[in-house]
């Protein structure tokens, strides 16, 4: 059965080229998450963003531009952050999540709330020319804290702000993203699942997939479920 209701979390760089490319593909039903307007250095890089926008929420002036060229798109629009008093209300109402922000802290509420209503989401990440992507099956794929395990410090997370993202490699990824939950609208399997995508751009565009284990005792679980397949294949 197809899943077509998408959550996008974050219409910056990831979320504005994800939720167009969504459209494109024919994908009807989009809630859009953020709490910022739009600012006059957005332009750059979020290409759906005119002068008119500045100083407009987010999710109003992209889910406008949206509708002006796809009508047929019904956008919800929620201009707040993403946290413990709403996540579980919102992940639970849909049926794919896009985690398109730029918070540490957003992303691991994220995988948390999505692990926990057993919604599948793909995590995407930029730090200037460098980016990642990773689709998150609950209960049966490694999450975010199979991985990272817990956020970075503050010296870290200013670190990544210094370094700033580029506009390209923000889009790929977003695009990335995209093709997941396009999958997950058609009830397609996810070629990111349990995989971790990381594009390199600093010289020659490259492209690497690995794949990524659940760490075992990770409160996922998924290192539960690999576990017992490995044991039945004995």
């Amino acid at each position: 059965m197809a899943k077509d209701r998408i959550l996008i979390v974050g219409m910056g760089g990831l979320g504005v080229p994800a939720s167009w490319a969504l459209a494109r593909a024919g994908v009807r039903r989009m809630t859009l998450v953020d709490p910022d307007p739009v600012e006059l250095s957005n332009l750059a890089r979020q290409v759906i963003y005119r002068d008119r926008d500045i100083g407009v929420s987010k999710v109003e002036a992209a889910a406008r531009w949206l509708f002006e060229r796809f009508p047929d798109v019904k956008v919800e629009r929620h201009a707040v952050a993403l946290d413990e008093s709403n996540a579980a209300r919102l992940v639970g109402a849909h049926d794919f999540v896009i985690d398109a922000t730029d918070s540490p802290v957003a992303k691991f509420l994220i995988n948390d709330t999505c692990i926990a209503a057993r919604t599948p989401f793909v995590y995407g990440g930029v730090v200037g020319m460098n980016g990642q992507a990773m689709t998150v099956t609950p209960g049966e794929t490694a999450c975010i804290r199979c991985v990272f395990e817990t956020p970075p410090d503050e010296d870290e997370i200013q670190s990544c702000r210094e370094a700033g993202i580029v506009g390209p490699v923000a889009g790929a990824i977003g695009e990335m993203q995209a093709t997941e939950a396009m999958r997950a609208s058609r009830a397609q399997t996810f070629s990111l699942s349990g995989k971790i995508l990381i594009y390199d751009a600093s010289g020659p565009s490259r492209v690497r997939i690995t794949s990524v284990s659940p760490r075992p005792g990770c409160g996922c679980g998924a290192w539960k479920q690999e576990s017992e397949s490995q044991a039945q294949g004995r």
